[in-house]
């Protein structure tokens, strides 16, 4: 049952508000004194606050940052009259989750209860998983306050609860394993093997008997019996890394082997039987490689079913900070060095690289600059030595919007195979409007036709 703490300096609206919470199964403290209030806090803990925004001699604001002082991850709704809108948006500006005009509508504060409920639920989650990650793992490529990040975390606790299948997409560098990894430790097979496979790694002669062992005798060379991987991960998780570089004849044996969780191993009469959870990853685009024919689609669908896309770091610059500081504070244990921080003009160059090679490469620029360094800051020239850091090649906001305009268009338009209706609708704009943006682009419909569709036409 969750606990909220309802404060308010009116007496009638505190009786009402604690009723009909406590009828929604709600735990309510109610509390006229904000110094009250604040006692009660310290003793108990509450999953929430509702605080009027004016309570006599102190505003709900006050009371608000005294109970983040003693519960920073509290979530607090405020509770204000018509004219008191513009400090509300300043107490959400201070940390309020949000706030609700009185007189105020009863399922309205719900449905606010309910999103609160939630997001400090996911929050926990996430700081769970972070905590089970850092403890094992350290930070490394998990690291990152941007959304992008977060939504990563959320999904991974959100996988953790099930036991299905999941497939991990990212560029190469981006940490597939460590997220992988992050998994299979909040999961309930956490006291279970983690066994990973490298598909490119190990060539085809090789592959079936490390992925399902061998017996004795079963091709020369095989002096004893060998568990297979699979087999190792009993109980556990089973990790295919780089899973698209597997060949279509091993495919085919390992859509046949999670279909029924069980596989002979090679030379062997007996069936073995596995218990364990699959997690595939790959840096390829599995399903352009199911339209070329190099990736059989049953098997993607197969490990296709909870999907987590780990995004390159291009797309979450405003994690390169941190993570840039916390590789310098990890190569600094292995060195006598005393760096204190990066430079301005460092972190701005840092900033502007596209990275290609994503954390792995920043972690290496890092490493690099820190072994040439001679003086207490990493300055710029230390940093991606070799490369110039303009800032005058930043686009203005109109060239960056227009750029973007454009290339959606042709995307949007490329995907619908010329059909401006469809188009419309997918994008949400009306037809008209989008005929002016592709007239503003000089982009022909006509020319995103197929050609069998344009010559049946004539």
């Amino acid at each position: 049952m969750e606990k909220i703490l309802v404060v308010d300096d009116d007496q009638s609206i505190l009786t009402l508000m604690k009723m009909r919470l406590e009828v929604e199964g709600y735990e309510v403290t109610a509390s006229k004194s904000p110094d009250k209030a604040l006692e009660i806090a310290r003793e108990s803990v509450f999953d929430m606050a509702l605080l009027d925004y004016r309570l006599g001699g102190k505003s709900g604001v006050a009371l608000m940052e005294d109970l983040l002082g003693i519960n920073p991850e509290l979530p607090v709704i405020i509770l204000t009259a018509y004219g008191s809108i513009e400090g509300a948006v300043e107490a959400m500006k201070r940390g309020a989750y949000g706030y609700l005009t009185k007189p105020f509508d009863f399922e309205g504060l719900l449905l606010q209860i309910k999103h609160c409920s939630e997001k400090s639920r996911l929050s926990k989650e996430v700081e769970r998983l972070r905590s089970i990650v850092n403890e094992r793992y350290g930070f490394e490529n998990i690291i990152g306050n941007s959304e992008a990040m977060k939504k990563v975390l959320a999904q991974v606790s959100q996988a953790a609860q099930v036991d299905s299948f999941v497939y991990i997409s990212g560029e190469s560098g981006t940490g597939k394993e460590l997220v992988a990894k992050s998994l299979h430790l909040s999961s309930q097979r956490k006291d279970g093997p983690f066994v990973a496979i490298n598909c490119a790694a190990i060539p085809e002669s090789l592959l079936e008997s490390e992925l399902f062992g061998h017996e004795k005798g079963a091709f020369t060379g095989a002096q004893n019996s060998r568990k297979g991987l699979f087999a190792q991960a009993h109980k556990g998780t089973f990790f295919l890394d780089e899973v698209s570089e597997m060949p279509l004849s091993m495919q085919a044996k390992l859509l046949r082997a999670l279909g029924e969780m069980a596989f002979y191993p090679l030379g062997g009469n007996k069936i073995v039987k596995v218990d364990a959870r699959v997690i595939a990853a790959s840096n390829k685009d599995l399903e352009m490689e199911v339209a070329k024919g190099r990736f059989r689609e049953d098997l993607f669908y197969r490990l296709h079913v909870v999907p987590i896309r780990i995004p390159p770091l291009r797309e979450r610059k405003e994690d390169i900070p941190l993570l840039a500081r916390h590789f310098l504070k990890k190569k600094l244990q292995k060195t006598e060095k005393t760096i204190v921080d990066f430079s301005s003009d460092a972190l701005r160059k840092l900033m502007l690289h596209s990275w290609p090679g994503n954390v792995r490469e920043l972690e290496n620029s890092i490493e690099s600059a820190v072994a040439m360094a001679t003086s207490s800051r990493i300055t710029e020239d230390l940093v991606l030595p070799g490369r110039n850091s303009d800032p005058d090649k930043i686009k203005s906001f109109k060239d960056a919007k227009d750029e973007f305009e454009k290339q959606y268009l042709i995307q949007l338009i490329g995907m619908t195979e010329g059909n401006v209706s469809l188009a419309a609708k997918l994008a949400g704009k009306y037809r008209a409007d989008l005929y002016e943006l592709l007239k503003k682009y000089d982009l022909e419909p006509d020319s995103f036709r197929k050609q069998q569709d344009m010559e049946r036409d004539v």
